[in-house]
């Protein structure tokens, strides 16, 4: 089963290339693919209904959180199956020749189409709830897509975001009931929740079973269609014909069905199942079927016709008795095939007419009469007519609720009458359908009709053979679905009660009340067609406001109009007004919890650490730091006072024994300083608009409140330990486990791997969010084309664009070069002179490489001694920003040939290969290994995989600061060249100079290379 999985999505990824050069042909390929996985289901088929009666694998995926690939094929998951596989097969075959050579993103459709009929098998096979749910969310944005393939029509995204939006919603109610249902269960094994169900329902934990059911047919009945969410189905057939039709059959909708049909063995007998399924089912399939009469658009005749069958199947696989699910089963497969059928034949009719209007369609069938018989197949299925799948399905459902309502209820009798009622609107629609696309009408024009091809018919004319198949020889299907019937009679002997068996599916089962209902639904169904005309005018009674879709858009303009209202009262632009809201929630809740706990403060309580004699210095040293930025005037003032704070709480790390706190609270707190200096030069240098008078009185109210209120939750936090803390294992963990004597370091890349390699994910999203903030045109990490500037003798490549200012800047900086062959620091010569320092350039060259190996050195030492991949990153990224001060952004691109976004995604890239290849070679998710191995010169070497991973923490952190530079620092330096220039260049010179120079001379007043200078360096 996992081998099915996997080849669908392999060949889905691999899709757009089969398009590129096979074009639409490349659909057979991918038909291939549940074609055969069709073939390797039938093999199944012993195993499946042998003793066993199922099919299982499971792999581990988190044993720790019970997360496992849990698949199970039993008789149910393999009737969905074959509707699933065989019906996707056979629409994908249709669509070689539904759509033209012309169309864009075939690649894209292919390979969504494919991915979700494996993601639809994925879903009827899952025995875990939590991977059920992985596969159902799964089938929501694979729809989504699907329905707004054409992108630029605005009805498709509408529609699109509908769908998702409305499953989506109901989707997290079902998660929700899910995780009820396994915590209450003990487990999240499908198989065994069924199989404990009389337990549950029983036991103490009834109550939340019984939510828990109602939360899970809240997603069932949303991604079913039922009402009140049927109306997002119809807006659904915006999506291209093959969509509609495979959406429909055999997936999706049909999802929701196969959910209440897997839990009613067990659970159908809760408090409110009845209620919900039979009554939003009957209310479904009624609505369905009068709104379907309305239409003039042959497939929202069928669209409107499956939202009633969708409540007809609910109803049936719902019901809970043997005979109901065997009856159930058997419409599922029916209706797959009348409603695939009826689909793939109004793509034909629209693709080779133009229209499906049926008030312009006219004598269709004698344009094409083996279109016509392949339809007339699949509507009297639908109908029920005798000698056809849909009849047999039907005369067992009807057989069903005849015996419910037997039972004297007079709910029971509502509901039969309900279906006899549902069944007489199938009848009607389903001749409204052959009449509007095929009937000859008087006064319209006869349709022109272009000839169908027999590769274009074959796949419907396949699907309407098996319904004429299966309608006459209904033995297989039985066979297939009494297993699952089974299971409800089983259920009733555990329950102590009479066990019901099922009947059998056959063509004739004799005059019995349900043939009679038939014949009633025949009768009053031909009297509804041929009195159409007064049944429209007796719909046009019914208000126009009486309509699912537009309830639904009344509901999104409230809800947005009310984001509005509370948007504009909350999001007001004032940073005072958000961080005093923050904040006051911040202290009032917590202090609040500690008022009413009433415990008192742990004993043996000091405020200054003995053995700490500087503590209170650095202590004092942190709050005037925090006053005198609260005081100062200036921006520039009040970071570096900020920047006390920090550099007084990195000393009171080391003061306390945390070397590799105090290190990275060092590292990080100059990053920022010089992030923040960076960014300050667009800002006024002085603090203006100051909150003042009362405001300042509150701010400063909510400050010290907030201030003390987070002391004394640390001091109650502290004092409220009753277990021995999870942390004293630690050093046992780190030097077994993790074979370092760095705890820090090694719990952040071994013993919480998971949550550092989320940190670094967020570092690449932050670096990101900052380039894209600044840069317009990208990341700015290299220039465009490669050109060799000549230097004397010597040719060196740069990358630049020819002709550009960089190019012309640099060009004259290597002129002054010391040394031609090996300049460096060079572009520092295109800084303004008031801008250049030369002790500070002098500097650079003394610790930049310096710098850089003991980066190096912390990071590989970081696993025994203090350091790391994060303290290292953070030490190379400082070496950058140093060369970047001394060289201006020139030299930042000289001094960095890769680029930030290509050092994030090698960063993130080596972590995570660093947890996968333990899994490819039989071990956990960053599992580490400890390697011991002597080596000439180097000795025994103690090497642990984890610092692979660090290495990938190492390069994100510098790919970080890199981004951090070029945005805050690089980017700034260009815009305010290019205003300072503006003027210059819009009145150009009349002996300006020409090549190189003109750039040169453009530039000589941001970058600070005097005309006369350049001049003599030339000379």
């Amino acid at each position: 089963m996992i081998t099915v999985l996997a080849v669908h999505f392999a060949v889905a990824a691999v899709a757009p290339f089969l398009f590129r050069a096979w074009g639409r042909n490349a659909f057979y390929a991918l038909a291939a693919v549940p074609a055969a996985s069709f073939a390797w289901l039938l093999f199944q088929h012993g195993a499946v209904y042998s003793d066993a009666g199922a099919v299982s694998e499971v792999f581990p995926w988190i044993p720790g959180l019970d997360l496992e690939f849990a698949f199970r094929l039993d008789p149910l998951a393999w009737v969905m199956s074959l509707l699933v596989l065989g019906v996707g097969a056979l629409v994908l075959v249709y669509c070689a020749r539904y759509f033209s050579p012309k169309d864009q993103d075939l690649g894209g459709f292919g390979a969504q189409f494919l991915a979700f009929a494996g993601v639809m098998f994925g879903l009827v096979i899952a025995d875990d709830l939590l991977l059920l749910f992985i596969f159902w969310e799964l089938t929501t944005i694979l729809s989504y897509l699907l329905i707004g393939f054409a992108r630029t029509r605005l009805a498709a995204r509408r529609s699109a975001l509908q769908a998702l939006m409305v499953t989506t919603a109901g989707g997290l109610a079902m998660l929700v009931g899910l995780i009820m249902l396994g915590h209450s269960a003990g487990t999240y094994r499908i198989s065994a929740i069924l199989a404990q169900a009389p337990t549950l329902i029983s036991g103490p934990t009834g109550a939340i079973v019984a939510a828990a059911v109602v939360l899970i047919l809240v997603g069932a009945i949303s991604k079913s269609a039922l009402v009140p969410f049927h109306f997002w189905l119809p807006g659904a057939m915006a999506a291209p014909t093959p969509v509609s039709a495979y959406l429909h059959a055999a997936a999706m909708v049909k999802a929701g069905i196969y959910l209440v049909a897997r839990l009613a063995p067990g659970f159908s007998d809760t408090a409110y199942w009845q209620v919900i399924v039979l009554g939003l089912g009957l209310a479904t399939m009624l609505v369905g079927g009068y709104r379907a009469l309305r239409q003039t658009d042959i497939k929202l005749i069928l669209a409107y016709g499956t939202v009633s069958q969708l409540g007809f199947l609910t109803m049936v696989v719902g019901l809970g008795t043997p005979d109901a699910a065997l009856a159930g089963l058997a419409m599922l497969l029916a209706h797959g095939l009348f409603k695939a059928t009826l689909f793939l034949v109004v793509g034909i009719i629209d693709h080779q007419s133009g229209t499906r209007d049926i008030r312009q369609l006219s004598g269709v069938f004698q344009s094409s009469r083996a279109l016509g018989i392949v339809a007339g197949i699949g509507a009297a299925s639908m109908a029920g007519v005798p000698l056809l799948a849909g009849f047999v399905a039907k005369e067992s459902v009807l057989e069903a609720f005849v015996h419910h309502a037997s039972d004297g209820e007079a709910w029971s009798m509502v509901v039969l009458v309900g279906i006899v009622l549902g069944s007489i609107l199938t009848f009607a629609y389903s001749a409204r359908f052959m009449w509007g696309a095929f009937a000859v009408k008087p006064g319209i024009e006869r349709t022109t009709f272009k000839a169908v091809k027999p590769s274009f018919l074959a796949a419907p004319a396949f699907l309407s053979l098996l319904s004429v198949v299966c309608g006459l020889w209904p033995a297989p299907v039985d066979v297939w679905v009494q297993p699952y019937a089974a299971l409800f009679a089983s259920t009733a002997r555990d329950a102590g009660t009479p066990a019901e068996q099922a009947g059998h599916l056959a063509l004739w089962h004799g005059f019995t009340p349900a043939l009679g209902l038939t014949a009633l639904t025949f009768a009053l169904g031909l009297a509804m067609y041929f009195g159409r005309n007064l049944v429209a005018r007796a719909q046009s009674f019914v208000p126009g406001w009486i309509d699912g879709d537009r309830i639904y858009q009344l509901t999104i303009g409230a809800l947005d109009d009310t984001a509005v209202w509370i948007t504009g009262r909350t999001q007001r632009g004032s940073l005072y007004f958000y961080l005093a809201v923050i904040l006051s929630m911040a202290f009032a809740l917590p202090l609040t919890a500690m008022v009413l706990a009433g415990k008192p403060l742990p004993e043996n309580l000091y405020f200054i650490d003995p053995y700490s004699p500087l503590q209170p210095v650095v202590g004092a040293g942190i709050v005037i730091g925090a006053l005198a930025a609260v005081k100062a005037n200036k921006r520039f003032l009040a970071v570096l006072m900020v920047s006390v704070t920090g550099y007084g709480i990195a000393l009171m790390f080391a003061l306390q024994g945390a070397p590799d706190l105090a290190l990275t609270q060092m590292l990080v707190e100059t990053i920022i300083l010089v992030a923040f200096v960076l960014a300050m030069r667009s800002l006024p240098a002085e603090l203006r608009d100051r909150t003042g008078g009362k405001y300042r009185v509150i701010r400063v109210i909510i400050g010290a409140a907030f201030g003390v209120t987070m002391v004394f939750a640390a001091i109650h936090a502290m004092g409220a330990r009753v277990a021995v803390p999870v942390s004293l294992e630690f050093p046992r963990l780190a030097y077994e486990g993790g074979g370092g004597l760095n705890i820090v370091n090694v719990t952040l890349v071994d013993i919480r791997a998971w949550d550092t390699f989320g940190e670094i994910s967020v570092l690449a999203l932050a670096a990101t969010g900052v380039a894209s903030l600044i840069f317009v045109r990208g990341r700015g990490d290299r220039i465009r084309l490669s050109e060799t500037i000549a230097e004397g003798s010597v040719g060196r490549q740069v990358a630049v664009d020819p002709g550009s200012r960089e190019a012309a800047a640099l060009a004259i900086s290597r002129k002054f070069a010391a040394s031609a062959r090996d300049a460096w620091i060079v572009a520092g010569r295109t800084l303004a002179p008031e801008r250049r320092s030369i002790i500070f350039e002098v500097v650079t060259r003394l610790i930049f490489h310096s710098l850089i190996i003991f980066s190096l050195y912390l990071l590989l030492a970081g696993h025994n001694l203090p350091g790391g991949g994060f303290a290292g990153g953070l030490t190379a990224g400082l070496a950058l920003a140093i060369r970047y001060l001394a060289g201006g952004r020139f030299e930042l691109r000289e001094a960095t040939p890769v680029g930030a976004g290509t050092l994030l995604g090698i960063g993130l890239a080596t972590a995570a290969a660093s947890g996968v290849v333990p899994l490819l070679l039989g071990g956990q998710v960053f599992q580490t290994a400890i390697i011991e191995l002597w080596l000439p010169v180097f000795g025994d070497i103690k090497f642990v995989t984890s610092t692979i991973f660090d290495i990938g923490v190492y390069i994100v952190v510098i790919g970080l600061v890199l981004d951090v530079l070029r945005s805050l620092g690089s980017e700034i330096d260009e815009h305010f060249e290019e205003q300072r220039t503006a003027p210059a260049e819009d009145q150009p010179s009349d002996d300006q100079p020409s090549d190189a120079a003109p750039a040169a001379a453009q530039m000589q007043e941001p970058v600070g290379v005097p005309a006369e200078t350049a001049a003599k360096g030339q000379g």
